[in-house]
């Protein structure tokens, strides 16, 4: 039927939750249109049935045997035909589901990447682990829904037009009543929609808290601090469980609808049938008949309840999708912009400046200044006036900034599965970030699966495996951000050694107040409190010529 993923998921219409699933169902119409065709034929052959059953019964009434066979055969044929189309009506279900859920996440994951630094700033890590969990399966669910809701409305119009052509009255009680009993439970899907989403939005708040913790459980250790996290992620939890339970009383509520309503309503016409089968005004098989109407209408009603529910359900989950597609990154490409060309790297805000070809330390009196300085170099931020060989990066194609200038900082996550695929390069790169004990110690070596976020791993044999892979990237220029505040003393004078080697004729840059690191570079600018760049020269003559910097450094020595 479809592969999946899909190989261009389309640009999204973010505009409103209900534009989104609008614009997810034109997407894949024929799937769509596939399944409501099938669940026609599926449901209608159903709703044809009792009339088949009916004249079987007139049939045998009258001693006819010949149309008692027809009506026979038109019951084996409608049971083979529903058969046949409930089969491709299911995998057209399916298939819809499958797609609009890949379809989400892929849209969702591939704006993300564009969101870049924005993301973290802007929505809560709950907030899009969910989009690729809970609101793939309603989003899913509103498109398979489809299918059966379609053939519900056309055979609630076939059994109402069968009613109509054999008594006018019957006919109009559930011509009438069907729209009544749907506004009815329609009632209490407003305030199902909006306990859903209080719901969802405690969820992903939930969720979020869960995959703080899971990530700084090592530091919550160290600290003593599990109690305190997990009381108040029981306290979170509680509130999730009481809005649980909120939704599932007008679910409750909702259900018992579905059930007494259309009981009632087809009770109704069922005592009506009998009243006009004794009276004489229809035939013993045309009561047969009405009554496996009154039964057989329960499905389509049951269906159309669900239906509204599922698409409630759909527009809550496409609104965390909305809300999140809504969201534009703090920085794009210009309309026009100017070619890229390699050269020194400068930030004019601090007055510092990266000499094409050369390890450059920024050693500041405040860790937070380094890291803004970097984020400025690797135009992360607005308006960072960072410039490249003299031409402002925002000017430059962003795509063509990004594969340029590379930065790492120890926010960076390794992900799940081999670790050959995750580092890349080969044993260059792991001599390089002293990496390759981390290797050897492994059962399968890079051929090891790694758990996510490299949890398997202490902090520092992450920092340098997340180091090894950076200079597997062997980017022009290259921003590191305290690379070695994880490790020992030993380990971090082999890193020391080997990096300047490894980046030879290379532009990188390292932010650190290490005595190993900063001896090792070719220059060092230190950032006073003023964030702006107070003095540049080589470790040993800084030691000598600026106390701040001897102060700054003595305490890392310390």
């Amino acid at each position: 039927m479809i592969r999946l993923p899909l190989p261009e998921p389309g640009r999204p219409d973010s505009r409103s939750p209900a534009r989104y699933l609008l614009w997810l169902a034109r997407n894949q119409w024929h799937l769509v249109l596939g399944g409501v065709l099938l669940g026609i034929v599926w449901m209608v052959s159903q709703a044809l049935v009792p009339a088949a059953i009916g004249a079987g019964v007139d049939a045998l009434a009258a001693h006819d045997q010949r149309r008692l066979l027809w009506a026979g055969a038109a019951v084996l044929g409608l049971g083979a035909v529903t058969a046949a189309s409930g089969i491709m009506r299911h995998r057209f279900a399916v298939s819809n589901f499958l797609s609009a859920g890949f379809r989400t996440v892929q849209v969702a994951v591939r704006h993300a990447t564009r969101l870049g630094a924005t993301l973290p700033k802007k929505v809560a890590t709950g907030e899009v682990v969910s989009i690729g969990t809970t609101d793939f399966d309603h989003i899913g669910f509103s498109m398979d829904i489809t299918a059966r809701g379609g053939g519900a409305v056309v055979a609630i119009v076939v059994v109402s037009v069968l009613l109509l052509r054999v008594s006018v009255p019957l006919g109009l009680v559930v011509v009438i009543g069907v729209p009544i009993l749907v506004a009815v439970v329609g009632l209490l899907l407003r305030p199902l929609h909006h306990r859903r989403k209080l719901q969802r939005d405690l969820s992903g708040e939930l969720t979020g808290r869960a995959v703080d913790i899971v990530a700084g459980l090592r530091v919550l250790r160290g600290v003593g601090g599990e109690a305190v996290f997990a009381e108040r992620y029981r306290r979170e939890s509680q509130h999730v469980r009481a809005a649980g339970i909120r939704v599932a009383k007008v679910e409750s509520l909702l259900e018992a609808a579905q059930i007494l309503l259309p009981g009632c309503f087809i009770a109704l016409v069922t005592w009506l049938g009998a009243r006009f089968a004794v009276s004489g005004r229809i035939s013993p098989g045309e009561l047969v008949a009405f009554y496996a109407y009154a039964a057989f209408l329960i499905a389509p009603l049951r269906t159309l309840t669900e239906f509204a529910e599922k698409v409630t359900r759909g527009l809550v989950a496409a609104r965390r999708v909305v809300d999140l597609l809504q969201i534009e990154p703090e920085v794009e490409s210009p309309d026009r912009p100017e070619p890229l060309a390699d050269g020194d790297l400068t930030d004019p805000e601090s007055g510092f400046v990266a000499r094409r070809g050369e390890l450059t330390a920024i050693a500041a009196a405040r860790p937070e200044d380094a890291a803004a300085i970097a984020d400025r170099l690797g135009l992360l931020v607005p308006g960072s006036g960072a410039c490249l060989a003299g031409r402002p990066l925002d000017r430059l194609d962003l795509a063509e900034v990004r594969a340029h200038i590379v930065v790492a900082d120890n926010d960076d996550r390794l992900f799940r599965g081999v670790l050959r695929d995750e580092i890349g390069g080969g044993t260059a790169t792991l001599h390089a970030a002293s990496a390759e004990d981390i290797v050897d110690a492994l059962p399968d070596g890079l051929a090891t699966e790694i758990a996510e976020s490299g949890r398997d791993f202490s902090g520092g044999q992450q920092q340098r495996l997340r180091l090894a892979r950076v200079l597997a990237l062997d980017p022009p220029v290259l921003v590191l951000v305290e690379p070695t505040s994880a490790v020992d003393a030993h380990t971090e004078a082999r890193i020391a050694d080997r990096l300047p080697k490894a980046r030879a004729g290379r532009t990188t840059v390292v932010c650190t107040t290490s005595p190993l690191l900063l001896d090792r570079a070719d220059s060092v600018a230190f950032v006073g409190a003023d964030g702006r760049v107070a003095a540049v020269g080589a470790h040993r003559e800084l030691l000598d010529t600026c106390p701040r910097y001897r102060g700054v450094v003595s305490r890392e020595e310390d």
